[in-house]
């Protein structure tokens, strides 16, 4: 008995496409995650000299300023935040050396007038070369 008189039977075809496009991927994926091996490297030795330590370190002298307003010189705490005070200190601080380079490490939040104040001691103190310590954002 054969109920499926008219209808024939349509071959049997394998789809090609889905094939491709995973063949596609697995290159694209070995290319990008393959290795490239440098195959012409100059092996170059470079000469060697002598060269003399510089003799005289310059001189540095930190100052902190923290955000309340308190000073630092050289890590030790002042008490007296007079510009007076601070030049005194500075001085005390350069003690046989050449002019000293001033580090300012002033707080985010600290006064300008903070500031300022230490800038005045170094120029009162003969000081001329004076810099900020900052730090570099986070994420950048």
């Amino acid at each position: 008995m054969n109920f499926q008189r008219g209808k024939r039977h349509e071959d049997l075809e394998m789809n090609l496409v889905p094939l491709i496009d995973v063949l596609l991927v697995i290159i694209i994926f070995l290319v990008v995650s393959a290795t490239f091996s440098r195959t012409s490297e100059l092996q170059i030795n470079l000469p060697t000299a002598e060269a003399n330590s510089p003799q005289d370190k310059p001189l540095t002298i930190e100052v902190g300023v923290d955000a309340t307003g308190k000073y630092t010189i050289n890590n030790k705490v002042l008490a007296d935040k007079s510009v007076e005070a601070i030049g005194a200190a500075l001085q005390a601080a350069a003690t046989g050396g050449k002019e000293p380079t001033i580090i300012i490490n002033a707080d985010a939040n600290t006064t300008h007038q903070s500031v300022v104040n230490v800038m005045e001691a170094s120029r009162i103190a003969g000081y001329t070369h004076i810099t900020f310590a900052t730090q570099a954002k986070s994420g950048s």
